[in-house]
């Protein structure tokens, strides 16, 4: 994927039942951190292009469960997401579990996601690993879906800082 606007640069790897995809974005570690993890700002990125988040909650620990909910923008059943935080240790690294709801409320089979946020002097390298996919198609809907919400963090960390700098 070609790097667009402040977006420096992007790349993805596949191996059987996993997926990496590693983002380089112009803005210190700290900064991208925070936009990447506080419910107020996760709440205007998170999720594909075709989808709004119109809820999530979190209690950020290890031990603590996250909870989130795109809403389809033409139409159709929202769907929940959520898991339990593995790890965090900022402004590096959180782990967490991810499932999606069924149609009756009740989680799917859960993967492990990790965020890696690496500083490259005032750029933040991410590298986002998600394990545990029951089947390729599984995995590559998601290398979607995370590639799209990627692109919409890229557009929001960017008028965030261009609001710092007035």
């Amino acid at each position: 994927m070609p790097a667009t606007g402040r977006n420096a640069g992007s790349s993805a790897t596949t191996k059987p039942l996993e997926l990496t995809i590693t983002r380089t974005f112009d803005a210190p570690r700290e900064l991208v951190y925070k936009l990447f993890t506080e419910p107020e700002h996760i709440m205007r990125w998170m999720g594909p292009r075709d989808f709004e988040a119109r809820s999530f909650t979190q209690d950020a620990r290890v031990g603590g469960k996250w909870r989130g909910m795109l809403h389809p923008r033409n139409g159709g059943r929202d769907l929940w997401q959520g898991g339990t935080f593995l790890e965090i240790d900022p402004p590096s690294r959180v782990s967490y579990t991810f499932a999606w709801d069924d149609e009756n409320g009740r989680p799917s089979e859960e993967t492990i996601v990790t965020l890696h946020f690496e500083a490259q002097g005032e750029r933040t390298k991410l590298t986002f690993h998600q394990t545990g996919f029951t089947s390729e198609a599984e995995r590559d809907g998601h290398h979607g879906g995370w590639s799209e919400t990627f692109d919409k963090f890229a557009e929001y960390l960017e008028a965030a800082r261009k609001r710092a700098a007035r």
